[in-house]
């Protein structure tokens, strides 16, 4: 049975990857969905940085793996496995501590037969990460010691800087970067109804999202439209990265997921738009929003 959470509003979600997954949730909870994917992965040209964290891995020079995503983890395999043998690269790595992100990383390395030290404990940001590096009880000294970090479309430049900030010595291993879809009409058509206040919600999943959004917004010449389009929808959040993201622009998210799945999100979105429905319908709330 359907249900109405979102009581047939027009829900926006920038998702690339599981756009078809994301648009049957919205409209499992009673939401009219328009997804415009915003991301394109990219792999590098040269894999140069890759293979020479492999270099330096089989040679012992590693202290550290940090795994941020698990298509990174899958990519970075792929690219080491063309100059060395999958047992060679699990040998190493068995002797290094791993540490991963969050579950995607994790999975990837169980499937691949990578062993894990530490995983981050929700909501997943590098700084639980880090934390789980610190405080395990067979931390290494982070002072002195060789870090990679596999970088997922962009650098994690406030890692980065913890990491150096403690002494470590960081070796960054970029496998693919973000770029904007092929096709940005979907992207433009959301601009546009953003702008034109005909979305009530905002779903986003990554900083990146908001990030490739705004350089529509820009070639489109509309920011001030787009802004006064968002001030009346309701923009929800992921997790405390995107959420970053969105404060950086100059905007409040109206929520961030309990949890950083997708499944939370949309959930969780949908109960908060259907309270503030209900609430403007009771005369409780200020009809100031797209609900209104």
């Amino acid at each position: 049975m359907k249900q109405t959470g979102f009581h047939d509003c027009r829900v926006l979600s920038l998702e690339s990857r599981r756009a078809a997954e994301v648009a049957t949730l919205i409209a499992k909870y009673g939401g009219r969905p328009f997804v415009a994917p915003a991301l394109r992965e990219v792999p590098l040209e040269s894999n140069v940085a890759a293979l020479d964290f492999g270099a330096a891995l089989l040679l012992g020079d590693i202290d550290v793996a940090v795994f941020l995503t698990g298509v990174g983890v899958r990519a970075l395999f792929d690219v080491l496995e063309q100059a060395h043998t999958g047992d060679d690269i699990r040998e190493a790595l068995s002797r290094v501590k791993v540490a991963v992100r969050g579950p995607k990383p994790a999975n990837a390395c169980r499937e691949l037969g990578i062993p894990i030290w530490v995983t981050a404990p929700e909501p997943n940001t590098w700084r639980e990460l880090l934390e789980a590096m610190e405080t395990h009880p067979d931390a290494p000294p982070l002072a002195g010691a060789t870090v990679a970090v596999q970088e997922y479309g962009v650098a994690n430049q406030e890692l980065l800087d913890a990491l150096a900030a403690r002494g470590a010595s960081v070796m960054q291993v970029p496998v693919y970067r973000w770029a904007l879809p092929d096709d940005l009409d979907p992207l433009r058509r959301a601009v546009a109804a953003v702008a034109g206040g005909g979305i009530d919600v905002l779903l986003l999943t990554s900083g990146v999202q908001l990030v490739h959004l705004w350089q529509v917004v820009d070639s489109m010449g509309c920011e001030a439209e787009f802004r006064y389009g968002l001030a009346s929808t309701l923009i929800a959040s992921i997790g405390p990265t995107t959420t970053e993201e969105v404060v950086r622009r100059g905007l409040t998210p109206d929520m961030e997921a309990s949890h950083p799945k997708l499944g939370f999100l949309i959930k969780e979105a949908a109960e908060l738009a259907a309270f503030r429905l209900k609430a403007e319908a009771t005369g409780a709330g200020r009809r100031s929003s797209a609900f209104g």
